[in-house]
């Protein structure tokens, strides 16, 4: 699967989105406008005006609507989904150049609110993958405790963690004690 490197950033920051809620990690991770100002900042996002109350609930809004897609029981379904949020968006493809990027396509307008801005580049790429056939990729985290998501990009789909350092190393020490365990009150002989 060919994947352009605006479509593969626009999933990563699809993911660190949806990984910011409370279902995802915990707690919520863009409680206020000055976390969403610095999330807008870290995920490298353009075109981005001053921030609002108003902003962080769009934001909340679509970042809810996003997630209903990583769990939809169909193509149809997602298709719907994407095609929801794109639509609400109002997308506006166009051609540009910034900060040292050759060209590439925004589909936002020229400096539009975050909500509508995120939902059409983020909506994009869910499109992309619809499209392609590979939704299958869209996945939440296999371990039991975990509900982040993430973009299995990995050539044969063989991810299963969202990180492999955190769950993924967890649940292998955790299956390695268990066996260990197992292994001691086997009696012997």
């Amino acid at each position: 699967m060919l994947i352009t490197h605006d479509t593969e950033c626009s999933l990563s920051v699809l993911v660190e989105l949806l990984n910011t809620s409370h279902e995802a990690c915990g707690s919520e991770q863009l409680p206020d406008v000055a976390a969403l100002s610095a999330f807008v900042v870290r995920q490298d996002i353009s075109e981005v005006d001053s921030l609002s109350p108003a902003d962080l609930a769009a934001v909340h809004r679509l970042r809810s609507r996003l997630r209903e897609v990583f769990s939809a029981g169909s193509t149809e379904e997602a298709a719907e989904l994407v095609n929801a949020v794109v639509a609400a968006a109002g997308t506006t493809p166009r051609l540009t150049n910034h900060d040292q990027h050759d060209w590439h396509i925004h589909y936002f307008a020229p400096h539009a609110a975050i909500g509508d801005h995120l939902a059409a580049e983020l909506g994009m790429a869910l499109a992309f993958i619809v499209m392609a056939g590979e939704r299958e990729r869209l996945r939440r985290c296999e371990a039991p405790d975990c509900a982040r998501v993430f973009v299995d990009l990995s050539r044969n789909r063989s991810r299963r963690y969202c990180d492999s350092r955190t769950c993924g190393n967890r649940l292998h020490v955790a299956a390695y004690r268990a066996r260990q365990r197992s292994a001691e009150t086997v009696p012997t002989g």
